[in-house]
C-alpha cells in the first residue's frame, strides 16, 4: 500500500480521534508513515504501545509525554523516539501540533 508521492495536506479531511485529537494521515508506503496530530489542550493519548518504531517532532505546542517508566516535557522542535512494544502516551499542555512518522506503516490508521 501506498500513497502518491506528493500529498497535498489541504486537501485531507481530519479525522477525531479522541476528544482534542484530530489526526491527518499523510504520505505511506508499506514501511514508513507520516502522520500530522492537531492537539487541543488536554486533548490526550492514553497510554498505548504497537509493534511500530515511532519518532514524534513538536511542530509547535506543550506537551507532557510518558514513555517506558519516563516523563518529559516537549516544545516545539523537539523529538521523541518510542521503540515498539514500548508503552507511551501524551498530555496536551499547550494546543500543538505533532508530527509522527511509523516504521512499518500504521495499516489500522488506513483501514476504514
Amino acid at each position: 500500500m501506498k500513497t502518491n508521492e506528493f500529498v497535498e495536506n489541504a486537501k485531507l479531511v481530519f479525522e477525531n480521534t479522541a476528544q482534542g485529537v484530530n489526526r491527518k494521515v499523510l504520505a505511506y508506503c508499506d514501511n514508513l508513515m507520516c502522520v500530522e496530530n492537531h492537539l487541543e489542550k488536554g486533548g490526550q493519548a492514553p497510554l498505548h504501545s504497537h509493534p511500530h518504531t515511532q519518532i514524534t517532532y513538536v511542530v509547535e505546542g506543550v506537551f507532557e509525554f510518558t514513555v517506558g517508566d519516563r516523563k518529559y516535557t516537549i516544545r516545539k522542535g523537539d523529538t521523541l523516539l518510542k521503540q515498539d512494544g514500548v508503552k507511551h502516551g501524551c498530555v496536551c499542555l499547550e494546543k500543538g501540533i505533532l508530527l509522527d512518522i511509523f516504521t512499518p506503516m500504521r495499516e489500522d490508521f488506513i483501514k476504514k
